[in-house]
């Protein structure tokens, strides 16, 4: 069955002058124009293609890889707009719909936005949505996992984050197309930019199954190169630092770019080597 939005695998059926058929199924033919046609295409062989519909809707067949997919997101540039809605640029001749009553904010052309891509029940046309909260799972009601194909995911999985919007308590972000979670503020030890694509890590899941993240998770090696680094600073200084396990994760994140929890860690295993001491408001190198 082929699968408007998604890359197909087709057996081409006949060769001509403006391209190749391909066999289609219950959408019949579909052309595959001839300035896409691989040079080794043959008839009776088969060819992976993305299909989509043209500007008559008619399913049409392309060996170009657009810059988002049915079921995906991606961060899009506006590239027109008019009385049905704003029209973004997805890497095909025909650009991809994004209807008025799909955006939150009325968008401009030259503007960017974190879309998701579909299938318009009403008009059977691929779309774009920017209400991702329509399309994607914001928390889990069981409260132990976030569940998914194949599984949860936990604490301490690794998710591929697509940051779509800020909020007064951090970043918003896609994982894996089919789930938001949040960055917050205390975890960002970088610059977020919106359409910033990176690993992420799951931290916690809310009591409510909200999906909080984290940049990266702290191992054993990590925070024993952090110890390092704070022995090697006390001790190319005056032996004397006034951040302590009592400081505020913004001071910490400042001078560290980590997290509070990894920054007590760390002085905590320099203290147990009684290599430092933690005192009420600072921490000192033993003699």
């Amino acid at each position: 069955m082929v699968k408007l939005g998604k890359l197909n695998k087709l057996k081409v059926k006949h060769l001509l002058t403006m391209g190749a058929t391909l066999d289609g199924g219950a959408l019949g033919d579909i052309l595959l124009p001839r300035r896409h046609m691989p040079d080794s295409i043959q008839e009776g062989s088969v060819i992976e293609v993305f299909v989509y519909l043209d500007t008559d809707d008619q399913p049409i067949a392309t060996t170009e890889t657009p810059k988002v997919m049915v079921g995906q997101c991606a961060y899009l540039k506006v590239i027109d707009v008019n009385k049905v809605g704003a029209f973004m640029d997805w890497g095909l001749p025909k650009d991809l719909l994004l209807p008025f009553a799909e955006q939150p904010k009325p968008l401009r052309p030259g503007m960017f936005k974190v879309v998701y891509a579909y299938i318009d029940k009403a008009s059977k046309r691929i779309s774009a949505s920017a209400r991702l909260d329509k399309h994607l799972h914001e928390e889990n009601n069981l409260g132990e996992g976030i569940e998914v194909d194949g599984g949860f995911f936990k604490p301490g999985d690794e998710v591929d984050a697509l940051f779509c919007g800020r909020s007064d308590l951090g970043y918003k972000a896609v994982l894996n197309n089919t789930h938001l979670g949040l960055l917050h503020h205390s975890d960002a030890f970088q610059n977020i930019m919106i359409g910033l694509a990176k690993k992420a890590y799951i931290k916690s899941i809310s009591p409510e199954g909200k999906i909080n993240l984290t940049l990266h998770i702290p191992n054993k090696e990590q925070l024993g190169e952090l110890a390092e680094k704070i022995l090697a600073d006390l001790q190319a200084g005056s032996g004397v630092s006034f951040l302590t396990d009592k400081s505020s994760p913004e001071d910490i994140k400042q001078k560290w770019r980590v997290s509070k929890g990894s920054y007590k860690k760390a002085i905590g295993a320099l203290y147990k080597q009684k290599k430092i001491e933690i005192l009420k408001d600072k921490i000192r190198l033993v003699d």
